[in-house]
């Protein structure tokens, strides 16, 4: 089952399990997120000062802020057996053909490390001038694989030798047929629209462990979502992404258009964060046509370290396990934070919550996303 995003045509979605249900509307989409409690939780992995990951702590053994104000952990736990679920957003685009066949061996092997249990679940996404679930959320390695192992470039076209299948307009996600949803011939690669789309479309509503890793060169080309737009949906979506680089072919795709008054290039990203939430003067920048040479390696340390993942490049095309392996073992190895935060106040921003959590040992770093969300925001 194959379904292409469209967001000119997308309206809110909640998706539970492998069904969703779309509705069309000409209004830009409307994100809701529902909180299941007030509690909070946070991924954590914790390193030493040679890169290892630490094992065996415990709540007493960090200092925990939220918006500059301490916090008391409710419970801190390891991974264990809580259910994973996990996405694969790859980059299809010209720039990326090279690195295809690597990221595509490799991928197998970390569905067939990260799905343990029979409560874990990964979907398979790919971008380039459109933004494609080619499987939804599944517990069956040989559905991913043999999606994975069909997914071609855009240069390349679908699969080892034959031409995309086009899918019939107009049915929902939830057919037996599938569905597609057309975003439209712009150009470029729509990885910003992709990381909006997988996290509030297909993760937001899911419990338990989630993580995507995101396949890409970090040059977005296209997209109508920002990067602050597609970082905010993987934060209300409680997701963290983590981010494989590869160089690529970058010809031809070092601009793209930039907001006034970034800090960084690529699309409105980051935002400053200020106590009250908002941006600064309360107003959103406005998009201008300008456009400047973009450090796509910078991009994807960004969206990583935001959102509480890790950036990770992969040199060569042989790299690509050696990378995977490294993530399977840091989800493998995450603790998970627990708290109640004060209760919200409404005051005219955008509910973003900053959130510090440190190690009291000096010689461990700690590694979480940069803050929460208010429900219903």
């Amino acid at each position: 089952m194959k379904v292409l995003f469209s967001l000119a045509m997308m309206a809110a979605v909640g998706v539970s399990g492998a069904a969703c249900g779309a509705q069309q509307s000409g209004a830009p989409p409307v994100l809701t997120v529902k909180a299941q409690s007030a509690e909070v939780l946070l991924p954590v992995t914790v390193r030493d000062k040679k890169g290892q990951i630490v094992a065996g702590l415990k709540a007493e053994d960090f200092e925990l802020m939220a918006d500059g104000k301490p916090m008391a952990i409710r419970s801190l736990t390891t991974v264990g057996g809580q259910p994973m679920r996990l996405g694969l957003l790859v980059d299809t685009s010209r720039s990326q053909a090279a690195a295809l066949e690597g990221e595509k061996a490799a991928g197998e092997k970390f569905v067939d490390q990260m799905l343990a249990q029979p409560t874990d679940k990964a979907f398979l996404l790919h971008f380039d001038r459109q933004v494609e679930l080619l499987q939804d959320f599944t517990a069956q390695k040989d559905k991913l694989r043999k999606e994975l192992d069909a997914m071609g470039s855009a240069e390349g076209g679908y699969g080892k030798g034959g031409d995309r299948p086009e899918v019939e307009a107009g049915s929902g996600r939830d057919s037996d047929e599938g569905g597609e949803r057309r975003q439209g011939h712009r150009g470029g690669t729509q990885m910003y629209d992709a990381i909006y789309l997988a996290s509030s479309e297909v993760m937001a509503q899911q419990l338990g462990r989630k993580a995507m890793v995101l396949f890409s060169d970090g040059v977005d080309k296209g997209s109508r979502e920002s990067m602050a737009d597609a970082v905010d949906a993987a934060e209300k979506a409680n997701v963290s992404v983590y981010t494989v680089y590869f160089k690529g072919d970058q010809e031809g795709r070092g601009f793209q258009r930039a907001t006034v008054g970034d800090e960084y290039p690529g699309g409105g990203y980051p935002r400053s964060r200020y106590p009250g939430g908002g941006w600064p003067g309360g107003r959103r920048p406005t998009v201008g046509s300008d456009e400047k040479p973009v450090d796509g390696k910078r991009v994807m340390e960004k969206i990583a370290e935001r959102t509480g993942g890790r950036f990770l490049e992969a040199k060569k095309k042989e790299s690509f396990a050696e990378v995977c392996a490294e993530i399977s073992e840091e989800l493998r190895g995450q603790y998970l934070v627990s708290f109640v935060p004060a209760k919200a106040t409404d005051d005219g921003g955008d509910g973003f919550h900053k959130v510090t959590l440190k190690a009291k040992n000096a010689d461990y770093t700690v590694f979480t996303r940069e803050g929460y969300f208010d429900s219903g925001r």
